[in-house]
Protein backbone atom coordinates (compact mmCIF):
# COMPACT_ATOMS: atom_id res chain seq x y z
CA UNK A 1 0.00 0.00 0.00
CA UNK A 2 1.15 3.55 -0.71
CA UNK A 3 1.80 5.26 2.62
CA UNK A 4 0.93 8.78 3.68
CA UNK A 5 4.60 9.64 3.90
CA UNK A 6 5.38 8.27 0.45
CA UNK A 7 2.65 10.34 -1.13
CA UNK A 8 3.69 13.55 0.50
CA UNK A 9 7.23 12.92 -0.67
CA UNK A 10 5.92 12.17 -4.16
CA UNK A 11 4.64 15.74 -4.27
CA UNK A 12 7.84 17.05 -2.77
CA UNK A 13 9.77 15.50 -5.64
CA UNK A 14 7.84 17.69 -8.02
CA UNK A 15 9.21 20.74 -6.24
CA UNK A 16 12.65 19.71 -5.02
CA UNK A 17 15.43 17.71 -6.61
CA UNK A 18 16.13 15.13 -3.92
CA UNK A 19 19.06 12.75 -3.83
CA UNK A 20 19.02 10.52 -1.92
CA UNK A 21 6.24 0.14 21.23
CA UNK A 22 7.75 -3.07 21.51
CA UNK A 23 6.00 -5.48 23.88
CA UNK A 24 7.18 -9.03 24.48
CA UNK A 25 4.37 -11.47 23.75
CA UNK A 26 4.25 -15.17 24.54
CA UNK A 27 2.57 -17.35 21.98
CA UNK A 28 1.45 -20.76 23.18
CA UNK A 29 3.31 -23.23 20.97
CA UNK A 30 2.19 -26.84 20.82
CA UNK A 31 3.42 -29.63 18.62
CA UNK A 32 0.93 -32.46 18.36
CA UNK A 33 -0.26 -35.21 16.06
CA UNK A 34 -3.73 -35.36 17.52
CA UNK A 35 -6.32 -32.59 17.51
CA UNK A 36 -7.66 -33.94 20.81
CA UNK A 37 -4.56 -32.60 22.56
CA UNK A 38 -5.55 -29.04 21.70
CA UNK A 39 -8.19 -27.65 24.01
CA UNK A 40 -9.92 -24.72 22.38
CA UNK A 41 -12.74 -22.45 23.47
CA UNK A 42 -15.54 -23.45 21.12
CA UNK A 43 -18.55 -22.04 22.98
CA UNK A 44 -19.19 -19.16 25.33
CA UNK A 45 -20.45 -19.49 28.93
CA UNK A 46 -24.16 -19.01 29.75
CA UNK A 47 -23.59 -15.77 31.68
CA UNK A 48 -22.55 -14.03 28.44
CA UNK A 49 -25.01 -12.53 25.99
CA UNK A 50 -23.81 -12.07 22.42
CA UNK A 51 -22.72 -8.42 22.19
CA UNK A 52 -25.04 -6.36 19.95
CA UNK A 53 -24.04 -6.43 16.30
CA UNK A 54 -21.61 -9.31 16.75
CA UNK A 55 -21.50 -13.05 16.04
CA UNK A 56 -19.71 -15.92 17.81
CA UNK A 57 -16.90 -17.69 15.94
CA UNK A 58 -16.20 -21.09 17.55
CA UNK A 59 -12.58 -21.97 18.19
CA UNK A 60 -10.95 -24.16 15.58
CA UNK A 61 -7.66 -25.51 14.25
CA UNK A 62 -7.07 -24.73 10.58
CA UNK A 63 -4.40 -24.13 7.95
CA UNK A 64 -3.72 -20.41 7.72
CA UNK A 65 -2.40 -18.95 4.49
CA UNK A 66 -2.79 -19.77 0.80
CA UNK A 67 -4.23 -23.11 -0.25
CA UNK A 68 -2.33 -25.23 -2.76
CA UNK A 69 -5.12 -24.85 -5.35
CA UNK A 70 -5.12 -21.04 -5.17
CA UNK A 71 -3.46 -19.93 -8.41
CA UNK A 72 -3.80 -16.25 -7.46
CA UNK A 73 -1.91 -16.54 -4.16
CA UNK A 74 1.07 -14.25 -3.60
CA UNK A 75 4.34 -15.31 -2.01
CA UNK A 76 3.66 -13.55 1.29
CA UNK A 77 0.57 -15.72 1.77
CA UNK A 78 2.78 -18.83 1.87
CA UNK A 79 3.49 -21.33 3.22
CA UNK A 80 0.17 -22.37 4.72
CA UNK A 81 0.70 -23.43 8.31
CA UNK A 82 -1.36 -24.92 11.14
CA UNK A 83 -2.86 -22.62 13.77
CA UNK A 84 -5.48 -23.07 16.46
CA UNK A 85 -7.66 -20.15 17.53
CA UNK A 86 -9.95 -19.84 20.55
CA UNK A 87 -13.52 -18.73 19.96
CA UNK A 88 -14.38 -15.01 19.89
CA UNK A 89 -17.09 -12.53 18.96
CA UNK A 90 -16.64 -10.37 15.86
CA UNK A 91 -18.63 -7.53 14.30
CA UNK A 92 -21.19 -8.56 11.70
CA UNK A 93 -20.09 -5.65 9.54
CA UNK A 94 -17.30 -3.16 9.24
CA UNK A 95 -17.60 -0.28 11.72
CA UNK A 96 -19.96 2.23 10.14
CA UNK A 97 -20.00 6.01 9.90
CA UNK A 98 -22.87 6.07 12.42
CA UNK A 99 -20.92 4.03 14.96
CA UNK A 100 -17.75 6.05 14.55
CA UNK A 101 -19.75 9.29 14.74
CA UNK A 102 -21.14 8.26 18.13
CA UNK A 103 -17.60 7.59 19.36
CA UNK A 104 -16.38 11.00 18.18
CA UNK A 105 -19.37 12.82 19.66
CA UNK A 106 -18.80 11.21 23.07
CA UNK A 107 -15.03 11.59 23.19
CA UNK A 108 -14.17 14.55 20.95
CA UNK A 109 -11.59 12.36 19.21
CA UNK A 110 -9.72 13.76 16.20
CA UNK A 111 -8.47 11.28 13.61
CA UNK A 112 -4.94 11.31 12.27
CA UNK A 113 -6.14 12.56 8.87
CA UNK A 114 -7.60 15.65 10.58
CA UNK A 115 -4.48 16.59 12.54
CA UNK A 116 -1.65 18.89 11.56
CA UNK A 117 1.17 16.95 9.89
CA UNK A 118 4.15 16.44 12.20
CA UNK A 119 7.29 16.80 10.07
CA UNK A 120 9.57 15.62 12.89
CA UNK A 121 7.69 12.32 13.01
CA UNK A 122 7.40 11.98 9.25
CA UNK A 123 11.10 12.40 8.53
CA UNK A 124 11.89 9.38 10.69
CA UNK A 125 10.63 7.23 7.81
CA UNK A 126 12.59 9.13 5.16
CA UNK A 127 16.19 8.96 3.94
CA UNK A 128 18.52 11.25 5.94
CA UNK A 129 18.78 14.72 4.50
CA UNK A 130 15.35 14.76 2.86
CA UNK A 131 14.35 18.45 2.76
CA UNK A 132 11.17 19.60 4.45
CA UNK A 133 8.31 20.22 1.99
CA UNK A 134 6.54 23.54 1.80
CA UNK A 135 3.92 24.06 4.52
CA UNK A 136 1.25 24.26 1.80
CA UNK A 137 1.85 20.55 1.18
CA UNK A 138 2.18 19.48 4.82
CA UNK A 139 -1.53 19.80 5.47
CA UNK A 140 -4.00 17.34 7.03
CA UNK A 141 -5.45 14.92 4.52
CA UNK A 142 -5.60 11.37 3.29
CA UNK A 143 -5.39 9.24 0.14
CA UNK A 144 -8.24 9.03 -2.36
CA UNK A 145 -8.57 7.04 -5.57
CA UNK A 146 -8.39 8.89 -8.87
CA UNK A 147 -9.28 7.11 -12.09
CA UNK A 148 -6.45 7.56 -14.63
CA UNK A 149 -7.35 9.13 -17.95
CA UNK A 150 -4.74 7.22 -19.93
CA UNK A 151 -3.54 3.62 -20.15
CA UNK A 152 -1.36 2.42 -17.28
CA UNK A 153 2.04 1.17 -18.38
CA UNK A 154 3.57 0.47 -14.97
CA UNK A 155 1.25 -1.17 -12.44
CA UNK A 156 3.83 -0.67 -9.68
CA UNK A 157 3.53 3.11 -9.87
CA UNK A 158 0.64 3.60 -7.44
CA UNK A 159 0.75 7.37 -7.78
CA UNK A 160 -1.04 6.99 -11.11
CA UNK A 161 -4.30 6.19 -9.32
CA UNK A 162 -3.81 7.55 -5.81
CA UNK A 163 -3.99 11.21 -4.85
CA UNK A 164 -2.98 12.91 -1.60
CA UNK A 165 -6.08 14.99 -0.92
CA UNK A 166 -5.85 17.82 1.58
CA UNK A 167 -9.04 17.88 3.63
CA UNK A 168 -9.97 14.23 3.02
CA UNK A 169 -10.95 12.41 6.22
CA UNK A 170 -13.72 10.22 7.61
CA UNK A 171 -16.24 13.07 7.51
CA UNK A 172 -15.15 14.16 4.02
CA UNK A 173 -14.17 10.90 2.28
CA UNK A 174 -13.49 12.43 -1.14
CA UNK A 175 -12.15 15.80 -0.01
CA UNK A 176 -13.38 18.91 1.78
CA UNK A 177 -16.43 19.34 -0.45
CA UNK A 178 -17.70 15.80 0.13
CA UNK A 179 -19.86 14.58 2.99
CA UNK A 180 -21.15 11.44 4.72
CA UNK A 181 -24.65 12.88 5.13
CA UNK A 182 -27.10 10.08 4.41
CA UNK A 183 -24.32 7.49 4.61
CA UNK A 184 -24.62 6.31 8.20
CA UNK A 185 -24.62 2.68 7.05
CA UNK A 186 -21.43 2.97 5.00
CA UNK A 187 -18.11 1.73 6.43
CA UNK A 188 -16.10 4.48 8.07
CA UNK A 189 -12.89 5.06 6.09
CA UNK A 190 -9.72 7.18 6.25
CA UNK A 191 -8.99 5.42 9.52
CA UNK A 192 -5.34 5.10 10.60
CA UNK A 193 -4.27 2.34 12.96
CA UNK A 194 -4.31 4.53 16.07
CA UNK A 195 -7.80 5.75 15.16
CA UNK A 196 -9.04 2.16 15.12
CA UNK A 197 -7.37 1.49 18.48
CA UNK A 198 -8.98 4.58 19.99
CA UNK A 199 -12.42 3.40 18.91
CA UNK A 200 -11.72 -0.08 20.30
CA UNK A 201 -10.74 1.35 23.67
CA UNK A 202 -13.95 3.37 23.84
CA UNK A 203 -16.08 0.38 22.81
CA UNK A 204 -14.28 -2.10 25.12
CA UNK A 205 -13.21 -4.14 22.13
CA UNK A 206 -10.01 -4.78 20.18
CA UNK A 207 -8.81 -5.39 16.65
CA UNK A 208 -8.72 -9.01 15.48
CA UNK A 209 -5.47 -10.87 15.05
CA UNK A 210 -4.76 -11.91 11.49
CA UNK A 211 -5.50 -15.54 12.39
CA UNK A 212 -8.83 -14.61 14.01
CA UNK A 213 -9.81 -12.55 10.98
CA UNK A 214 -8.97 -15.37 8.59
CA UNK A 215 -10.86 -17.96 10.64
CA UNK A 216 -13.93 -15.73 10.63
CA UNK A 217 -13.62 -15.15 6.89
CA UNK A 218 -13.28 -18.85 6.10
CA UNK A 219 -16.31 -19.70 8.22
CA UNK A 220 -17.66 -23.19 7.68
CA UNK A 221 -15.88 -23.42 4.30
CA UNK A 222 -12.61 -23.73 6.20
CA UNK A 223 -10.58 -24.96 3.20
CA UNK A 224 -11.94 -22.57 0.60
CA UNK A 225 -10.23 -19.86 -1.40
CA UNK A 226 -13.04 -17.35 -1.02
CA UNK A 227 -15.31 -16.62 1.91
CA UNK A 228 -18.15 -18.31 -0.02
CA UNK A 229 -16.30 -21.23 -1.65
CA UNK A 230 -13.75 -21.96 -4.38
CA UNK A 231 -15.29 -20.38 -7.49
CA UNK A 232 -15.10 -16.72 -8.51
CA UNK A 233 -17.73 -17.00 -11.23
CA UNK A 234 -20.29 -15.25 -9.03
CA UNK A 235 -17.85 -12.68 -7.62
CA UNK A 236 -19.99 -9.72 -8.72
CA UNK A 237 -22.89 -11.15 -6.69
CA UNK A 238 -20.77 -11.90 -3.62
CA UNK A 239 -18.57 -8.84 -3.07
CA UNK A 240 -17.94 -5.22 -3.94
CA UNK A 241 -14.81 -5.30 -6.08
CA UNK A 242 -13.50 -3.70 -9.28
CA UNK A 243 -15.31 -5.06 -12.33
CA UNK A 244 -13.63 -4.36 -15.63
CA UNK A 245 -10.09 -3.20 -16.34
CA UNK A 246 -8.27 -1.78 -13.33
CA UNK A 247 -7.76 1.12 -12.81
CA UNK A 248 -9.31 2.72 -15.91
CA UNK A 249 -12.70 1.07 -16.39
CA UNK A 250 -15.20 -0.18 -13.83
CA UNK A 251 -18.30 -1.70 -15.41
CA UNK A 252 -20.13 -1.64 -12.05
CA UNK A 253 -21.37 -5.18 -12.67
CA UNK A 254 -21.73 -5.59 -8.90
CA UNK A 255 -23.82 -2.41 -8.69
CA UNK A 256 -21.14 -0.13 -7.24
CA UNK A 257 -18.25 1.90 -8.56
CA UNK A 258 -16.79 2.69 -5.15
CA UNK A 259 -17.69 2.00 -1.52
CA UNK A 260 -21.01 0.30 -0.75
CA UNK A 261 -23.27 0.34 2.32
CA UNK A 262 -22.63 -2.55 4.70
CA UNK A 263 -24.81 -5.63 4.12
CA UNK A 264 -25.18 -4.86 0.41
CA UNK A 265 -24.11 -8.43 -0.35
CA UNK A 266 -25.05 -11.75 1.21
CA UNK A 267 -23.09 -12.85 4.32
CA UNK A 268 -20.75 -15.79 4.56
CA UNK A 269 -21.59 -19.02 6.40
CA UNK A 270 -20.96 -17.33 9.76
CA UNK A 271 -23.40 -14.50 8.90
CA UNK A 272 -20.56 -12.00 8.47
CA UNK A 273 -20.84 -9.31 5.83
CA UNK A 274 -18.14 -7.87 3.55
CA UNK A 275 -15.32 -10.17 4.56
CA UNK A 276 -14.38 -9.84 0.89
CA UNK A 277 -14.15 -6.48 -0.87
CA UNK A 278 -15.70 -3.12 0.00
CA UNK A 279 -12.93 -1.84 2.33
CA UNK A 280 -9.69 -3.28 3.68
CA UNK A 281 -9.72 -4.01 7.42
CA UNK A 282 -7.00 -3.48 10.02
CA UNK A 283 -5.69 -6.37 12.10
CA UNK A 284 -3.42 -6.02 15.13
CA UNK A 285 -0.54 -8.07 13.64
CA UNK A 286 2.72 -6.55 12.46
CA UNK A 287 3.50 -7.23 8.80
CA UNK A 288 6.66 -9.31 8.50
CA UNK A 289 7.55 -11.14 5.29
CA UNK A 290 9.42 -13.84 7.25
CA UNK A 291 6.65 -14.62 9.71
CA UNK A 292 4.77 -17.37 7.87
CA UNK A 293 8.00 -19.24 7.16
CA UNK A 294 8.99 -19.05 10.83
CA UNK A 295 5.55 -20.11 12.04
CA UNK A 296 5.39 -23.09 9.68
CA UNK A 297 8.41 -24.64 11.46
CA UNK A 298 6.83 -24.54 14.93
CA UNK A 299 4.03 -27.05 14.59
CA UNK A 300 0.59 -25.86 15.61
CA UNK A 301 0.51 -22.36 17.10
CA UNK A 302 -2.28 -21.57 19.53
CA UNK A 303 -3.72 -18.06 19.20
CA UNK A 304 -0.85 -16.56 17.16
CA UNK A 305 -0.25 -12.87 17.83
CA UNK A 306 1.83 -12.10 14.79
CA UNK A 307 5.56 -11.28 14.73
CA UNK A 308 7.12 -9.17 17.46
CA UNK A 309 8.53 -6.70 14.94
CA UNK A 310 7.59 -5.53 11.44
CA UNK A 311 9.78 -6.34 8.47
CA UNK A 312 9.28 -5.49 4.82
CA UNK A 313 12.38 -5.43 2.60
CA UNK A 314 10.54 -3.21 0.15
CA UNK A 315 9.67 -0.61 2.78
CA UNK A 316 12.25 -1.04 5.51
CA UNK A 317 11.56 2.17 7.44
CA UNK A 318 7.79 1.85 7.67
CA UNK A 319 5.92 0.48 10.69
CA UNK A 320 3.34 -1.67 8.92
CA UNK A 321 0.38 -3.72 10.08
CA UNK A 322 -1.47 -6.47 8.22
CA UNK A 323 -4.76 -5.53 6.58
CA UNK A 324 -7.21 -8.12 5.24
CA UNK A 325 -10.21 -8.55 2.98
CA UNK A 326 -9.47 -6.42 -0.06
CA UNK A 327 -11.62 -3.51 -1.20
CA UNK A 328 -13.77 -2.12 -3.97
CA UNK A 329 -10.53 -1.51 -5.90
CA UNK A 330 -9.47 -5.18 -6.00
CA UNK A 331 -9.44 -6.83 -9.40
CA UNK A 332 -8.25 -10.23 -10.60
CA UNK A 333 -5.76 -8.63 -12.98
CA UNK A 334 -4.15 -6.63 -10.19
CA UNK A 335 -4.29 -8.04 -6.64
CA UNK A 336 -7.35 -10.30 -6.25
CA UNK A 337 -7.22 -9.58 -2.52
CA UNK A 338 -10.82 -10.61 -1.92
CA UNK A 339 -9.51 -14.12 -1.11
CA UNK A 340 -9.37 -15.51 2.44
CA UNK A 341 -5.57 -15.75 2.58
CA UNK A 342 -4.89 -12.41 0.88
CA UNK A 343 -3.00 -9.93 3.03
CA UNK A 344 -1.38 -6.56 2.58
CA UNK A 345 0.98 -4.29 4.49
CA UNK A 346 -0.21 -0.84 5.49
CA UNK A 347 1.77 1.81 7.33
CA UNK A 348 0.29 2.63 10.75
CA UNK A 349 0.16 6.34 9.93
CA UNK A 350 -1.56 5.87 6.57
CA UNK A 351 -5.26 6.15 5.83
CA UNK A 352 -7.28 6.04 2.64
CA UNK A 353 -10.80 5.96 1.25
CA UNK A 354 -10.81 2.15 1.08
CA UNK A 355 -9.49 1.29 4.55
CA UNK A 356 -11.67 0.65 7.61
CA UNK A 357 -11.95 -1.96 10.36
CA UNK A 358 -14.12 -4.26 12.45
CA UNK A 359 -13.67 -5.30 16.07
CA UNK A 360 -13.66 -8.42 18.22
CA UNK A 361 -14.48 -9.33 21.83
CA UNK A 362 -13.07 -12.36 23.62
CA UNK A 363 -14.54 -14.09 26.67
CA UNK A 364 -11.83 -12.77 28.97
CA UNK A 365 -12.87 -9.22 28.03
CA UNK A 366 -16.38 -9.75 29.44
CA UNK A 367 -16.82 -9.65 33.20
CA UNK A 368 -18.58 -12.55 34.87
CA UNK A 369 -21.44 -10.98 36.92
CA UNK A 370 -20.95 -13.51 39.75
CA UNK A 371 -17.29 -12.55 40.17
CA UNK A 372 -16.51 -10.00 42.85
Amino acid sequence: MMTKTKFLIFFVLLIFVIIGCKNKRKEHLIVTEHNSEIKLITSFPPYINIPPGMVWIPGKQFMQGALSNDSLAMSHEKPHHPVAVDGFFIDLTEVTNAQFKEFVQETGYTTLAERKVDWNEMKKELPPGTPKPNDSILQPGSLIFKKPQSKILNMYNYSQWWEWKIGANWKHPNGPNSTIDGKDDYPVVHIAYEDALAYCKWANRRLPTEAEWELASRGKEIESIYTWGNSDTSLHQKANTWNGTFPNLNTKKDGFESIAPVQSFSPNSMELYDMAGNVWEWTQDWYNTNYYNELSKKGVTLNPLGPELPYNPNNALAQEKVIKGGSFLCNKSYCASYRNSARMANSKDSSSEHLGFRTVVTINMIKNPIEK
